[in-house]
């Protein structure tokens, strides 16, 4: 029975190739848990670890840290996966992730792993110049702002404050709608308008004036990105090892928010 197809490009699988390595996984799985329990016995963390995190996760949280990681535990193996959806740890088979406190779902256990984080309006100097500054949220609906929309839901998300101790959230209007963090960044670079963004990604520009804040008595800080598993029972040696690596703050680990 053909269980691949190929072309001059590229090899595939037919369906029964599908049904065939759908059948294998969960064997293949148990190899490699096997595998990884020879490890476990000497006592030393190893295997593959698979961790699901945004773009923005990898690049503040755990790339500064990842060869200092990889060198005190040569036996563990990150198979990072890039999405800035909110994925299952579960059903997509991943040891842990790493999001924002309060995108955890409250039944996992959430580790803390970096410190507290602010979400700032920025636009370049030209075109600031040209439409002016608002100085206050509610005049954001007389500027060109460039919306985020979240992958998970599909919905544009709101831009969030606070004055006077309360919660205020803008929707916001532009003719331009991105889906990726980074590019909002690129996108006010180039004066198309006011993007809402995390100040931690844009010091450099902000520090050579390429961009500029506005709005900042009313962007204040917020818990960051905590890495979050299934069950303290699932706990593996390897997983262990990353939490201890990469906790800041108390030690305990804490209900996701």
């Amino acid at each position: 029975m053909r269980l691949l197809q190929r072309t001059t490009r590229s090899v595939g699988l037919t369906e029964a190739g599908e049904r065939f390595i759908a059948r294998l996984r969960p064997a293949m799985k148990g190899v490699s848990d096997a595998l990884e329990s020879l490890g476990e016995l000497r006592n030393r963390p190893a295997g593959v670890l698979r961790l699901t995190l945004p773009r923005v996760a990898y690049v503040q949280v755990l790339a500064p840290r990842l060869a200092a990681f990889l060198t005190a535990h040569p036996d563990i193996h990150v198979d990072a996966s890039i999405d800035d959806a909110l994925a299952d740890v579960v059903k997509g088979g991943f040891d842990a992730g790493i999001r924002l406190g309060e995108m955890i779902d409250r039944e996992m256990i959430a580790v803390r792993v970096g410190p507290d984080l602010r979400m700032v309006v920025v636009g370049s100097a030209a075109y600031l110049e040209e439409h002016g500054k608002p100085r206050h949220p509610r005049e954001l609906h007389r500027h060109a702002c460039i919306n985020y929309r979240q992958q998970t839901s599909g919905v544009t998300y709101r831009w969030e404050f606070e004055e006077a101790g309360r919660a205020l959230s803008v929707a916001v209007d532009g003719r331009l709608i991105l889906n990726d963090s980074e590019l909002l960044v690129d996108a006010a670079l180039a004066g198309l308008g006011l993007a809402y963004v995390f100040e931690s990604s844009v010091r450099e520009a902000l520090a050579t004036r390429r961009l500029i804040s506005v709005l900042d008595p009313f962007c204040t800080p917020f818990p960051g990105f905590f890495l979050y598993y299934a069950s303290r029972a699932q706990l593996s040696l390897k997983l262990r090892a990353l939490v201890e690596f990469y906790k800041v703050g108390p030690g305990r680990p804490a209900a996701g928010r």
